[in-house]
């Protein structure tokens, strides 16, 4: 082997570990650039459903300050972001909800029916009583239900567990105004279902639909 050949392989060795540490250093920048651009895509996906949240939350308030009656501008905000925060546990429309809330109280503050069912969602304390350690909701006697956030945590639920029950939407609504013990009566014993309250809570949600867009 000649002189120059054996400076061809001398140079070879340095030559091919530079292009190893070319590649690698490519190898990395792809990755960098790679999970910059994920993360970059995260950010976006984050901050576009920040947005759609808080273009909800202002519709909802929207719909709140068209119907309410007795809350402070406190008062409204914290609603609109109770009903949106529920709404999500729950996969219900809001409008939905604020149907119910309408058909039940007429969305005024401090209401209390004949039979004793009290605030926005009309909840009797007994039952009230029975939901709040399910709902993380810290229940202080018959005052709970005056809170208007707890009260909607409280009767959300209630309409959950409901539908669960009776694995229907319309059974549960019905539930939720006649009561679980009362409706599964009528249904054993082949009654028909009183539909006075369920036409109301839909007509209300229907009538919100018409006239918001959430």
């Amino acid at each position: 082997m000649n002189r120059f050949d054996k400076m061809g392989i001398f140079l070879s060795k340095p030559i091919a570990l530079l292009f190893v540490l070319i590649y690698f250093m490519q190898s990395a920048l792809i990755i960098y650039l790679v999970d910059d651009k994920f993360q970059l895509e995260k950010q976006i996906d984050y901050q576009q459903k920040r947005i759609l949240d808080l273009e909800e939350k202002v519709q909802i308030l929207q719909v709140i300050e068209d119907f309410q009656i007795g809350f402070t501008d406190e008062e409204k905000v914290e609603l609109a972001n109770v009903i949106s925060s529920e709404c999500d546990k729950y996969d219900y429309d809001p409008l939905f909800l604020i149907a119910l809330i309408l058909t039940e109280s007429s969305f005024k503050r401090g209401q209390v029916s004949s039979v004793g069912a009290q605030g926005l969602m009309q909840i009797r304390p007994f039952v009230g009583r029975s939901l709040a350690d399910k709902a993380g909701v810290n229940w202080e006697a018959n005052g709970t239900l005056f809170e208007p956030e707890l009260n909607i945590q409280l009767g959300s639920l209630h309409l959950f567990e409901m539908m669960l029950k009776f694995k229907d939407v319309h059974k549960a609504v019905i539930s939720y105004n006649l009561g679980e013990t009362a409706l599964r009566s009528r249904m054993r014993l082949n009654k028909p279902l009183p539909k006075s309250y369920l036409n109301k809570v839909m007509g209300n949600y229907e009538m919100l639909k018409e006239q918001y867009k959430i």
